[in-house]
């Protein structure tokens, strides 16, 4: 029977991922074998989990999925050793309404899940008030139990005493302390990590990681305050209907923010997916019956596509007769102009009006409640559909006619409404679910 983590902290920032894909490593090394799971709407993280695990990672979220769907995609765990659920931002942030099954706080899968937390706590500028923001987190929500803390960024062993004395005396287990480790630092870029696959040394930085916390942490204390658990087998599976039979599904460092929960549901739902890269001036298969331009970072190649016109005059040809929907990024490029950093305006595929700037830059972030004013490629008009948003590049214009009402988490209406025209359809936000 497996057993079951969460590795969280009281914030962003504080190292979840790091320890998380350390933790996974090493106990690979040991000969176990590791599930990961991404707590919120995190397209970046799962792909470091596969790398760390060699099993693939996916999204669990409260707001956008009822349980049954959580229970059906944690049962990939079933026959792993130990589950780790890597957190989102801090373990009881979510938003202010509740959504299908929780907030979308780390601590809702936490409690329905019924797995420990390991709290990473960095007590930089401060020593024994690290340990009152620990006690704080551990009783502020009665169902979500707290197993330890690992301290992150440790100026000196007289910092780590003070840190773990005052801890001890709260009766809260410390695993291990960590110095600061340059070495194991994940570079960023304004969207979050550095995408996996961008990194040809990922796998000896994991490595290194590993190394590092099996230098400073208990690996056996911490796989000992697991839970044992048996998921409940789910009455339904995923909720989501394929967007066609043969998908056309671009895909390189441009276009790569897709959840992989979707990918299996289509595939589980009997469609084939073929992959093409915008970047490297492929069209899409012209055998195809959809093709979905996903989200990533066309802002850093806004040039190079609109160079690219094996890619726009193919994909302009498949459009003419067949649906095309591009969500985030996938929509920027199904506009007419995207203007990057520097403020040079590039020509996209022109099969909407939307233009964008990157040099314009202002963060939307945050969940989305779409509810469908005309069809779009695997969902009918009036349907509810769930997201999460977050992009920089703003709306110069955006003239076709709207998708969707789009609201965000509060309930409030936001000007994002997506875009149709002709078989072109796009929205900002990227699907996760839609309402049973």
């Amino acid at each position: 029977m497996p057993a079951g983590l969460v590795i969280s902290a009281p914030a962003s920032g504080v190292g979840k991922t790091t320890l998380t894909l350390a933790l996974a490593r090493a106990w690979r090394n040991r000969g176990l074998n590791v599930q990961c799971f991404k707590s919120g709407p995190d397209y970046i993280d799962p792909a470091f989990h596969a790398v760390a695990t060699g099993r693939a990672s996916v999204n669990v979220d409260s707001w956008a999925m009822d349980r049954a769907t959580i229970a059906h995609l944690v049962g990939r765990g079933t026959d792993a050793d130990i589950v780790l659920a890597e957190g989102s931002m801090g373990l009881f942030d979510g938003v202010a309404a509740r959504g299908v099954s929780g907030t979308g706080a780390t601590a809702d899968i936490a409690e329905m899940l019924g797995w420990p937390v390991v709290l990473v706590i960095d007590p930089s500028g401060q020593a024994q008030t690290a340990a009152a923001i620990a006690a704080g987190l551990r009783d502020y929500r009665p169902g979500v139990r707290l197993s330890g803390v690992v301290l992150n960024r440790v100026a000196s062993p007289r910092h780590e005493d003070l840190v773990r004395r005052a801890l001890n005396d709260i009766g809260i287990a410390v695993f291990g302390a960590l110095p600061r480790h340059a070495e194991i630092s994940l570079p960023k870029r304004h969207l979050g990590l550095v995408q996996a696959e961008e990194q040809a040394e990922i796998g000896k930085l994991i490595d290194e990681a590993a190394r590092f916390v099996a230098e400073h942490v208990d690996l056996d204390a911490v796989l000992r305050s697991a839970a044992a658990w048996s998921v409940q087998p789910a009455a339904n599976g995923l909720n989501v209907t394929p967007p066609g039979q043969r998908i056309a599904l671009a895909r390189d460092a441009a276009f790569s923010f897709v959840y992989p929960h979707m990918l299996e549901a289509w595939r589980a739902a009997g469609a084939e997916i073929t992959t093409f890269s915008p970047l490297a001036d492929e069209a899409p298969d012209a055998n195809a019956d959809v093709c979905w331009l996903p989200g990533g970072y066309p802002e850093l190649h806004a040039g190079k596509i609109a160079a690219n016109a094996r890619f726009r005059s193919g994909l302009r040809a498949f459009a003419e007769t067949r649906p095309v929907h591009g969500e985030c990024g996938g929509y920027m490029v199904l506009g007419t102009a995207l203007t990057d950093a520097d403020g040079i305006s590039h020509e996209m595929t022109g099969l909407l009006g939307l233009e964008t700037s990157f040099a314009k830059r202002r963060m939307h972030l945050g969940y989305r409640l779409a509810a469908l004013g005309a069809p779009m490629p695997g969902h009918q008009a009036g349907a509810r559909l769930r997201g999460h948003e977050f992009h920089y590049s703003t709306i110069v214009a955006q003239p076709d006619t709207p998708l969707a009402v789009v609201h965000d988490a509060t309930g409030a209406v936001i000007a994002e409404t997506g875009s149709r025209r002709g078989h072109a359809t796009g929205t900002f936000f990227h699907l996760i679910a839609e309402d049973r």
